[in-house]
């Protein structure tokens, strides 16, 4: 009787015991901290954070307690480093070493090398970059939006817009492509057609400094215009660029350009008319809230050199909303100005194009 009474007290004892070891064995592990990694500058400061990155002899550290949540620090200023978590030690000799590291004498680190689990002593000046973001060798931006818009019954009209552009950047070349066609019909009778196109090569001579050459396009049939043509070529200099500024403005761009151009336009009606031309052309664009909201600007100015009353100018401002993933809507107006407009023709005219679409950005971001 005692023994069957112990039998029946371990049974529960292990019904009761299963369920719960069982339930705690599910529960999620708690998160890992966040690496504390010590920077200590020449100053004396002692600043923690987590290292992300050293790259352009800008060392760039995440902090919580700042308002973007990065600290950038001169990698010169910098005299002691502490860093908890394995990131690549890029030395200038091309050495490659994963690990951590821990302050040795003046101006020398202690990287404590994975996997061999040695250590090596390199001074501070040998080293390039830490955990640098290696972007492909080519990066893609760009978008393709459309909008339409029917009326039937009373009135039969019809609206249908295209707008698409693609940068492909590398370190030396940068090619930009637009295009936009609008078209509007009332009862089958066109009221509105547009077409644009331009390409526009950039060589790189330095960071900043480029020369471009270009090629504009352009047919309107109500401005009797059967197909404006300009070719230009000149420098340009990229004041903007990304990782310029932190914070909100960080991946803000903005370039100029002047060169010269041979400016033509056939006329269905008109006498046709061709000159020689300056081109100058401001683009910026600016997304923020994590490419939530991009604002943008791109004109192109076209004074004659014979005749400086003789002005032609094109100019796209607009705003560009994410809706989910790389899917985007867009709210844009064109303005086109022609001093010197076709006998019967207004010398101004705005597009106002409401759009959705798709974009694109294959920039590798932390």
């Amino acid at each position: 009787m005692g023994s069957s009474v112990l039998v029946g007290i371990v049974l529960l004892l292990i019904l009761i015991g299963g369920p719960t070891t069982q339930a705690a064995a599910e529960e999620p592990a708690p998160p890992a901290p966040a690496p504390v990694d010590v920077v200590t500058l020449k100053d004396g400061s002692v600043i923690y954070g987590e290292v992300l990155e050293m790259a352009g002899g800008i060392l760039f550290l995440k902090n919580p307690s700042v308002s973007d949540n990065m600290i950038k620090l001169k990698w010169e200023d910098v005299s002691k480093l502490n860093i908890t978590h394995p990131i690549p030690f890029h030395l200038k000799e091309g050495t490659i070493l994963n690990g951590t590291a821990t302050p040795g004498p003046d101006g020398v680190l202690v990287i404590h090398a994975e996997p061999l689990k040695g250590t090596m002593d390199i001074p501070m000046s040998d080293i390039s970059s830490l955990n640098p973001l290696i972007q492909p060798p080519v990066i893609y931006i760009g978008n393709l939006t459309g909008g339409y818009s029917q009326t039937t019954g009373n009135s039969h009209l019809r609206n249908a817009s295209l707008l698409g552009e693609l940068v492909a950047r590398s370190e030396l070349l940068r090619l930009t492509m637009n295009v936009r066609y609008v078209y509007g019909d009332d009862s089958g009778a066109i009221i509105t057609r547009n077409a644009r196109a331009t390409i526009k090569l950039d060589f790189f001579i330095t960071k900043r400094f480029f020369w471009f050459t270009s090629a504009y396009f352009e047919n309107d049939q109500f401005q009797d215009l059967k197909l404006r043509t300009a070719l230009a070529s000149g420098p340009g200099y990229q004041w903007i660029d990304r990782e310029d500024f932190s914070g909100i403005g960080k991946d803000m761009t903005l370039y100029t350009e002047a060169g010269l151009a041979y400016f033509n336009e056939d006329f269905n009606v008109a006498g046709d008319k061709s000159s020689v031309r300056a081109r100058i052309s401001v683009k910026w664009n600016w997304p923020f809230f994590e490419d939530r909201i991009t604002l943008y600007h791109l004109s192109e100015l076209f004074p004659s050199i014979q005749n400086t009353s003789d002005v032609f100018l094109t100019m796209d401002n607009g705003i560009r909303l994410k809706i989910w993933q790389g899917f985007i809507s867009s709210f844009q107006i064109t303005t086109r100005y022609n001093s010197r407009p076709a006998p019967g023709t207004g010398d101004t005219d705005n597009l106002y194009l409401i759009t959705l679409g798709y974009a694109l950005d294959t920039t590798r971001k932390r």
